[in-house]
């Protein structure tokens, strides 16, 4: 299981409200291309977003979904990418001082990236979360206003 820490200059509630908006998945998520659609329930368990990864002509259509939502301090998501596989990736919360820290956590939960030996594949992951988490800060901490 790969995981990444960041602090973050602002509250545990505007990383959410990040998170909250499916239509910026693709603005934070490292492989996300484009969103084709947000449930109209998102973020309730269950719901999903539909995105594609990868890069035009070579686009892959497939979701991610709400396996658990307690903001502000936890969500719980299954993020697929298929033809590689399948992933758990979970957010944690804290406060911390002028801020809140975040833990990110992936987990190759299906298919042929679980063939991966698991420190390649930590490694690959850990390096490409750091820079999703650090897109994340950029917007929760509202430098995209």
């Amino acid at each position: 299981m790969a995981v990444n820490y960041r602090k973050f200059r602002c509250t545990p509630e505007q990383v959410f409200a990040v998170l909250h908006n499916g239509w910026l998945y693709p603005t934070w998520v490292v492989g996300a291309s484009r969103m084709r659609d947000v449930d109209t329930i998102w973020p309730a368990v269950g719901s999903r977003l539909h995105h594609s990864v990868g890069v035009w002509p070579a686009l892959l259509d497939d979701s991610t979904s709400v396996l658990e939502w307690q903001a502000p301090r936890h969500a719980l998501l299954q993020a697929r990418g298929w033809p590689i596989g399948e992933a758990h990736v979970s957010f944690d919360i804290q406060d911390h001082p002028n801020g809140c820290l975040v833990r990110m956590t992936e987990d190759v939960v299906a298919g042929p990236a679980r063939l991966v030996p698991t420190t390649l594949s930590d490694l690959a992951i850990r390096y490409r979360n750091s820079e999703t988490l650090r897109r994340l800060a950029y917007l929760a901490e509202g430098h995209a206003d």
